[in-house]
């Protein structure tokens, strides 16, 4: 029995939902469209959920505290038999009380910069010291901390520092590297990505490596799941994508309704999960399939290598990863994600 077949007997998705597009920042490297408002209905909801068998739900895209029914939707999932995350600049765990937070079993925490002056001057004034206040305010009531940064231009030499500021709350550090999903102004060079990932493994201990190139250069084996196959995204305007940096305007809710976990035979799905011919002869091409489908198809180059390749390149950039004890994430298996942690 092939992977593939393997997971569709055993399918538990990943579902990530956008209940709103609204935000209380305006970060110029965010993904979101802020041209327009957008929300899903708490039955539009309900019906994501009886239609996909679903392990754990993240609310992104937004600060999803926003959502004029934000708590209706909470007590709602807290009825479910998910984990349920929530990523935040800190405004949507703040507007919460202790029992609503209480439902979350990790709430991510954006923070891109080791310093307030770093991070206050990108996200806004008083944006830093409200994330520590939160944070440890989950701490406190017991619940799940992680740090998420995305890896850019102006922080790729910082993660280190970073890892060690999550650390103060026993949380660890989650990585997506930038795509360029509405400005190439914050992406990585091809040096900066390897140099980066290089430092960042100098420094940390890593819990889980998504990253697909990163996990193909550490020498480490394929993963089962991933983009296309074990992940969905339910955005604010109704529609469906197998990522969360999809290009376009996705497929409309009622497909995924019709179809369920067929969902994941669709074109787009398909698309997220292809190997581009140049790379069938690799033999890298079982850990890496390509790279990352999202940041492929960003580029209009689906059908190409990832940009990041150092094989088609005729490059070597062999990486040292020191793995931590294996923790109980909910993200833990998230596409193109790396999660690591402060070296003791």
């Amino acid at each position: 029995m092939s992977v593939e077949t393997t997971i569709a007997a055993e399918r538990r998705f990943s579902l990530g939902l956008g209940l709103t597009n609204e935000c209380n920042l305006s970060c110029a490297f965010c993904y979101r469209d802020p041209t327009r408002t957008d929300r899903l209905g708490l039955d539009q909801v309900r019906s994501v959920l009886g239609r996909l068998p679903v392990r754990s739900v993240n609310l992104g895209t937004g600060e999803n505290g926003m959502h004029p029914e934000f708590r209706e939707m909470l007590g709602f999932f807290r009825t479910q038999p998910i984990k349920l995350t929530i990523t935040s600049n800190g405004y949507s765990i703040e507007v919460l009380d202790d029992a609503d937070l209480r439902g979350f079993a990790d709430v991510e925490f954006s923070l891109d910069y080791p310093t307030r002056e770093e991070q206050d001057g990108q996200r806004g004034a008083g944006n830093w010291d409200l994330i520590q206040q939160q944070a440890r305010r989950c701490r406190d009531l017991g619940v799940g901390v992680t740090i998420i940064a995305v890896m850019m231009r102006g922080n790729y030499r910082r993660l280190g520092e970073l890892a060690e500021v999550a650390a103060a709350f026993d949380a660890p550090l989650r990585l997506n590297v930038y795509q360029s999903v509405r400005s190439d102004s914050y992406a990585l060079t091809y040096d900066e990505y390897w140099d980066g990932f290089r430092n960042l493994f100098a420094e940390t201990d890593a819990i889980a490596v998504g990253e697909p190139l990163v996990r193909a250069m550490a020498g480490m084996p394929p993963r089962v799941g991933g983009c296309g196959l074990a992940t969905v995204r339910v955005t604010p305007r109704a529609t469906v994508q197998p990522c969360v940096y999809w290009p376009g305007g996705g497929a409309p809710l009622d497909l995924l309704l019709d179809a369920g976990e067929g969902i994941v035979e669709t074109a787009p799905f398909v698309a997220a999960r292809s190997v581009p011919a140049a790379c069938e002869g690799c033999a890298h091409r079982a850990t890496c399939a390509g790279g990352c489908a999202g940041r492929r198809r960003l580029m209009d180059a689906l059908a190409e290598p990832d940009p990041y390749c150092p094989v088609i390149r005729g490059d070597d950039r062999p990486l040292v990863v020191r793995m931590a004890p294996l923790r109980d994430l909910p993200k833990l298996e998230s596409a193109c994600t790396t999660i690591v942690t402060a070296r003791r």
